[in-house]
């Protein structure tokens, strides 16, 4: 793991480059995840940049992830629209994995919407549903947090009482009900992956109180808590994992349930992104 000091100054190079290529900093950034990259149609683009272009973001090795900053605006309110993330599984650790979103949290950055592909582990889960995050369990063993704290940044013991704001998922619901989209509300586990799980680690995860299964999200939401952001987190259930009625899964499968999500998230996003307080 680098020093704090050094990444520290590698968050203030990468803050630096882009305040000189950005006109404006949004109050608002979103993370697109798996298969979720088709919500960058929905963004009027001013400005786009390579993550190989800006210091310190990791490059990106998974398929769907395009690794594009975008700066624009959705439904009339700007927006920074990172299409893409990096993941633990990836090789990158816990700080490389969050370093955009530090960068976020640096430029000034309130709100951070969250989205995600995962498996459902409820019966009333289908792939293509949309769930609201309301919590989550960390089962990745390591924590973005981990070494020495940089005080301006945030608090060496921060508090996640409330790491999924209640207003903004109280937002987000009234905004769903009132355009029809349906919605799932539950608790997220985090795994490193990249392989899915078994029967029996469906079961436990069941057993443990998590509604739905996913590699990405939890590192990003702690530094985004530490960094004094709220978050909104979406879940795209892409696979639906009764341990008891199984089936093999591609990467394909996964690609197309989260295509189908696409509009509705769409819809869902234009509508609650102006409504941010």
């Amino acid at each position: 793991m680098q020093d704090i000091d050094g990444y520290v100054d590698l968050v203030n190079r990468a803050v630096s480059f882009l305040r000189e290529r950005l006109e404006t900093i949004p109050q608002t950034a979103m993370i697109l995840g798996t298969g979720l990259s088709g919500l960058a149609d929905v963004i009027d683009v001013s400005h786009e940049l390579a993550y190989t272009d800006i210091p310190g973001f990791p490059q990106l090795t998974v398929q769907s992830h395009q690794g594009t900053l975008m700066l624009g605006s959705l439904a009339g309110t700007p927006i920074i629209a990172l299409n893409g993330r990096a993941h633990l599984y990836e090789g990158y650790d816990a700080r490389q994995v969050t370093f955009s979103v530090r960068v976020l949290g640096a430029l000034g950055i309130k709100t951070l919407i969250v989205s995600n592909a995962c498996g459902g582990m409820r019966q009333e889960h289908r792939a293509g549903d949309i769930m609201l995050i309301e919590d989550h369990i960390n089962l990745m063993g390591t924590n973005p947090l981990e070494g020495p704290n940089h005080d301006p940044w945030g608090p060496r013991f921060p508090d996640m009482s409330d790491p999924y704001a209640t207003s903004l998922r109280k937002l987000a619901r009234s905004k769903a009900d009132e355009i029809g989209v349906p919605i799932h509300e539950g608790v997220y586990v985090a795994v490193v992956g990249p392989n899915l799980e078994t029967r029996a680690e469906y079961r436990m995860l069941q057993r443990m109180g998590a509604d739905v299964v996913g590699m990405s999200t939890v590192p990003e939401v702690l530094v985004a808590q530490h960094m004094g952001m709220q978050v909104l987190a979406f879940s795209i259930i892409t696979d639906e994992c009764d341990p008891d009625n199984l089936s093999p899964i591609s990467i394909e499968d996964v690609l197309a349930a989260a295509d189908r999500a696409g509009r509705p998230m769409s819809e869902l996003l234009t509508t609650i992104i102006p409504s941010l307080p």
